[in-house]
């Protein structure tokens, strides 16, 4: 355990961190799921620029990789793209 007063604040710091997140991943998560899930094309490029800004968040705060951002952002235009 900690013993150091500097070593202290940053396992609180961390824990803070880790807390922020796991927020924003799940809530980013949720929006990817639901986007997924629209079967509307106009709906879903309505709700298609706030779920790959929360993925670029994520990515720009090292939460998740550059490259795997690059990827969902990717997939999810391609699959609003071919909805009818």
């Amino acid at each position: 355990m900690a013993n150091h007063k500097a070593t202290k604040k940053d396992v609180r710091q961390a824990t803070k961190r880790n807390e922020r997140n796991r927020y924003y991943g799940k809530t980013t998560r949720n929006a990817i799921r639901d986007i997924k899930a629209i079967t509307d094309k106009a709906a879903a490029e309505k709700d298609l620029p706030g779920v790959l800004s929360l993925i670029d968040k994520l990515a720009k705060r090292n939460v998740i990789h550059k490259n795997k951002a690059a990827n969902l952002k990717s997939k999810l235009t391609k699959k609003v793209n071919t909805l009818a």
